[in-house]
């Protein structure tokens, strides 16, 4: 089903000193690289910051949250959550920065701006110790991840085109 959203959002989410911790954001700038991304997608490299994102995703229309998810899987497994499952994510830790992103959600939910529909996509870190490199395990999924928020992004009618420039 093709949502063909108005103004969505790709959010990158992690510490880039804590191994895998740095997926989300990595996630988000291998997919800038590696496509034309319309200029009404906002992709945004949220680290680990959390209310100072309420204004660039208030009220859109879909919000992708990539970010390391702590599920229980194998380390490099693919996680998507979706619909129902999103709240759940939220009351079962499953990833380091859920207090602010439920924080954010809450705020804009309270204020009426909460996204019209959220998927979270991750991966299942290895470790999220000290260090600048991700593990070998994890940041071979990268690019499966990187091509999930493309299919996603895809399936909500949002044009893509290989190749780094914006169009």
């Amino acid at each position: 089903m093709s949502l063909v959203a108005k103004r969505v959002v790709v959010l990158g989410i992690g510490n880039t000193l804590l191994t895998d911790e740095a997926l989300g954001v990595e996630a988000v700038e291998q997919l800038a690289r590696a496509y034309r991304v319309p200029d009404d997608v906002l992709l945004l490299d949220g680290g680990t910051s959390a209310m100072d994102l309420l204004e660039p995703i208030a009220g859109c229309d879909l919000l992708i949250v990539a970010d390391a998810v702590l599920s229980g899987q194998a380390p490099g497994s693919i996680v998507r959550l979706a619909g129902a499952e999103v709240p759940v994510f939220f009351r079962t830790k499953l990833s380091p920065h859920q207090v602010g992103l439920s924080d954010l959600l809450a705020s804009l939910e309270f204020s009426g701006e909460l996204p019209a529909r959220t998927v979270v996509l991750g991966l299942e870190p290895a470790s999220m110790g000290l260090g600048l490199e991700m593990t070998p395990v994890v940041r071979a999924q990268v690019p499966a991840l990187v091509e999930l928020i493309a299919a996603e992004l895809r399936a909500a009618g949002v044009p893509l085109a290989s190749g780094a420039a914006r169009s």
